[in-house]
């Protein structure tokens, strides 16, 4: 393998690993807080796309003097559109099935399915694709043979900038300190005050909202049909329950770890057999580490 080769592979990595932080930060939050198990979120990630492809229908037919802000404004739509509805979702279907795991998992389950089956009535079953803004055409020519294009860039600098922003949310807002102390004991939030029912729910949404912006993000990869979400959905499970399911930090180094070994993988075999060995390597050293590398230490 050359170094131009090389650059490209690991550039390719982060491409994935992108799309995967953002998947699973909402889903860490999510499992993290209340236990859920939420088989729909690869549909909200379709969501978010879908939010994005009508955006730029609607840019192209009204606004086309304004369609190289379109995008932009597809991300607000995208997280703003699935923000609302998984705080419906929360208030008036997950609220009912906590501590109940398997319920909670087929019903999610269940619902996936009828998202899938909503967006073939409404967009229909074959894949939508949206233009490419022209500030993000083109690519970085880093060194002969080696163009970096200027989207994935755009995407792998918003991944980091979400995660930030996140991170500060979760550690340096009033808000945040509820959703910690929630997370580390409910019982005691409770007694102290805190809200516990308005915290889930908020705290739902924020997850859904953040496989929005993912799914915004994932039509300047690639195009999005009604079963997009379920291709990441096992991957980005994966991500999670590797990385510690309470911690962000195990979140982010798990996406880049496995989206660098799987583009690598790719490379020197096949989609299909990458994802195996990929499984395979986390089986294994979840049989040592159960809780995932980074589990975080908090009180049940």
């Amino acid at each position: 393998m050359t170094i131009e080769t090389l650059a490209l592979q690991v550039f390719g990595g982060f491409s994935l690993f992108s799309v995967l932080v953002l998947m699973a930060l909402g889903l860490t939050i999510v499992f993290g807080l209340m236990g859920v198990i939420n088989m729909a979120h690869g549909e909200l990630m379709a969501m978010g796309a879908y939010m994005t492809y009508v955006t730029a229908q609607v840019f192209q037919r009204w606004f086309p003097e304004l369609m190289g802000a379109y995008f932009l404004v597809g991300i607000l739509v995208a997280f703003a559109a699935t923000f609302a509805f998984g705080y419906l979702l929360e208030r008036g279907f997950i609220r009912f099935m906590y501590n109940r795991p398997l319920d909670t998992l087929l019903a999610t389950w269940g619902l996936s399915l009828v998202l899938q089956q909503v967006f073939r009535q409404v967009f229909g079953p074959k894949e939508v694709s949206v233009p490419t803004v022209e500030w993000l055409q083109g690519a970085v020519v880093l060194a002969e043979g080696v163009a970096l294009p200027l989207n994935r860039i755009f995407i792998i600098g918003l991944t980091l900038v979400i995660a930030a922003a996140v991170f500060l949310f979760l550690y340096r807002s009033r808000w945040g300190l509820r959703i910690r102390a929630v997370t580390q004991n409910r019982a005691m939030a409770g007694a102290a005050g805190i809200n516990t029912a308005r915290v889930d729910a908020l705290t739902f949404a924020l997850g859904c909202g953040l496989a929005g912006v993912a799914g915004s993000s994932f039509t300047m990869l690639a195009s999005t049909g009604p079963v997009t979400g379920q291709q990441y959905l096992v991957d980005t499970f994966i991500v999670v329950v590797f990385g510690g399911v309470e911690s962000l930090l195990g979140t982010f180094l798990s996406a880049f770890a496995i989206g660098q070994t799987q583009i690598l993988l790719e490379y020197l075999t096949t989609g299909s057999m990458a994802k195996a060995i990929t499984l395979l390597v986390v089986i294994v050293l979840l049989f040592f580490r159960p809780n995932g590398l980074f589990a975080a230490k908090v009180r049940r």
